[in-house]
Protein backbone atom coordinates (compact mmCIF):
# COMPACT_ATOMS: atom_id res chain seq x y z
CA UNK A 1 0.00 0.00 0.00
CA UNK A 2 1.37 3.34 -1.47
CA UNK A 3 1.54 5.86 1.61
CA UNK A 4 3.00 9.16 1.24
CA UNK A 5 3.94 11.37 5.06
CA UNK A 6 4.77 15.05 4.78
CA UNK A 7 6.09 16.79 7.74
CA UNK A 8 8.17 19.95 8.42
CA UNK A 9 4.97 22.50 8.48
CA UNK A 10 4.59 25.22 11.51
CA UNK A 11 4.59 28.65 12.11
CA UNK A 12 6.90 30.98 10.49
CA UNK A 13 7.45 34.53 10.22
CA UNK A 14 7.46 36.06 6.95
CA UNK A 15 10.69 36.15 5.15
CA UNK A 16 11.43 33.18 7.18
CA UNK A 17 12.38 29.47 5.24
CA UNK A 18 10.74 25.89 5.94
CA UNK A 19 11.46 22.76 4.84
CA UNK A 20 8.72 20.05 3.97
CA UNK A 21 9.10 16.71 3.52
CA UNK A 22 7.30 13.76 1.75
CA UNK A 23 8.35 10.24 2.85
CA UNK A 24 6.32 7.86 0.11
CA UNK A 25 6.57 4.08 1.32
CA UNK A 26 4.78 1.16 -0.16
CA UNK A 27 7.03 1.63 -3.34
CA UNK A 28 10.02 2.90 -4.43
CA UNK A 29 9.13 6.03 -6.83
CA UNK A 30 12.87 6.59 -8.35
CA UNK A 31 11.85 7.99 -11.52
CA UNK A 32 8.03 9.33 -10.85
CA UNK A 33 6.61 12.45 -11.69
CA UNK A 34 5.59 13.98 -8.19
CA UNK A 35 4.47 17.31 -7.21
CA UNK A 36 3.68 19.84 -4.00
CA UNK A 37 0.56 21.55 -3.81
CA UNK A 38 -1.35 23.80 -1.59
CA UNK A 39 -4.79 24.97 -0.35
CA UNK A 40 -5.18 28.02 1.61
CA UNK A 41 -8.91 28.32 3.27
CA UNK A 42 -11.40 28.90 0.95
CA UNK A 43 -9.71 28.62 -2.08
CA UNK A 44 -9.03 25.63 -4.18
CA UNK A 45 -5.89 23.53 -3.91
CA UNK A 46 -3.47 24.84 -6.32
CA UNK A 47 -0.07 23.68 -8.04
CA UNK A 48 2.76 24.35 -6.38
CA UNK A 49 6.32 22.60 -8.12
CA UNK A 50 6.43 19.24 -9.33
CA UNK A 51 9.31 17.47 -10.81
CA UNK A 52 10.72 14.47 -12.46
CA UNK A 53 14.53 13.37 -12.60
CA UNK A 54 16.41 16.43 -13.23
CA UNK A 55 13.17 18.26 -14.73
CA UNK A 56 11.34 20.70 -12.58
CA UNK A 57 8.63 23.10 -12.81
CA UNK A 58 7.37 25.55 -10.64
CA UNK A 59 3.94 27.65 -10.44
CA UNK A 60 4.70 31.58 -11.02
CA UNK A 61 3.98 32.71 -7.52
CA UNK A 62 6.61 30.86 -6.06
CA UNK A 63 9.48 30.86 -8.76
CA UNK A 64 12.87 31.67 -7.48
CA UNK A 65 11.92 31.06 -3.54
CA UNK A 66 10.50 27.35 -3.39
CA UNK A 67 13.03 24.01 -4.80
CA UNK A 68 11.63 21.16 -4.81
CA UNK A 69 13.83 18.43 -4.91
CA UNK A 70 14.27 14.54 -3.93
CA UNK A 71 16.30 12.05 -2.46
CA UNK A 72 16.48 8.87 -4.34
CA UNK A 73 17.90 6.89 -1.88
CA UNK A 74 15.44 7.63 0.62
CA UNK A 75 12.34 7.86 -1.36
CA UNK A 76 11.72 10.93 -0.33
CA UNK A 77 11.26 14.10 -1.83
CA UNK A 78 11.11 18.11 -0.48
CA UNK A 79 10.08 21.33 -0.57
CA UNK A 80 12.37 24.26 -0.35
CA UNK A 81 10.43 27.61 1.08
CA UNK A 82 12.20 30.48 1.46
CA UNK A 83 11.50 34.23 1.71
CA UNK A 84 7.99 32.97 2.68
CA UNK A 85 5.23 35.57 2.76
CA UNK A 86 1.29 35.26 4.39
CA UNK A 87 -0.40 34.42 0.67
CA UNK A 88 2.04 31.47 1.11
CA UNK A 89 0.04 30.06 4.19
CA UNK A 90 -1.66 26.67 3.39
CA UNK A 91 -2.06 23.35 3.64
CA UNK A 92 0.87 21.57 1.88
CA UNK A 93 0.49 18.12 0.17
CA UNK A 94 2.64 16.09 -2.01
CA UNK A 95 1.09 13.99 -4.18
CA UNK A 96 2.61 11.36 -6.43
CA UNK A 97 1.51 10.35 -10.63
CA UNK A 98 0.64 6.65 -11.33
CA UNK A 99 2.61 6.31 -14.05
CA UNK A 100 6.65 6.04 -14.17
CA UNK A 101 6.44 6.97 -17.85
CA UNK A 102 4.10 10.35 -17.39
CA UNK A 103 5.47 13.80 -17.22
CA UNK A 104 5.02 16.58 -14.88
CA UNK A 105 1.49 18.14 -14.51
CA UNK A 106 0.14 20.62 -13.30
CA UNK A 107 -3.51 18.96 -12.73
CA UNK A 108 -4.79 17.71 -9.47
CA UNK A 109 -6.10 14.88 -11.42
CA UNK A 110 -3.21 13.90 -12.79
CA UNK A 111 -2.10 12.77 -9.76
CA UNK A 112 -3.14 8.87 -8.26
CA UNK A 113 -1.18 9.10 -4.40
CA UNK A 114 -1.73 12.15 -2.02
CA UNK A 115 -0.22 12.72 1.34
CA UNK A 116 -2.20 13.86 4.36
CA UNK A 117 -0.90 17.69 4.28
CA UNK A 118 0.97 19.68 6.60
CA UNK A 119 -0.31 22.91 7.84
CA UNK A 120 2.06 26.02 6.54
CA UNK A 121 1.35 29.16 8.55
CA UNK A 122 3.32 32.44 7.55
CA UNK A 123 2.60 35.38 9.86
CA UNK A 124 3.00 38.99 9.13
Amino acid sequence: QVQLVESGGGLVQTGGSLRLSCAASGRTFTSYPMAWFRQAPGKEREFVAAIKGSITDYADSVKGRFTISRDNAKNTFYLQMNMLAPEDTAVYYCAVRQNVLSGLSRVLSGYAYWGQGTQVTVSS
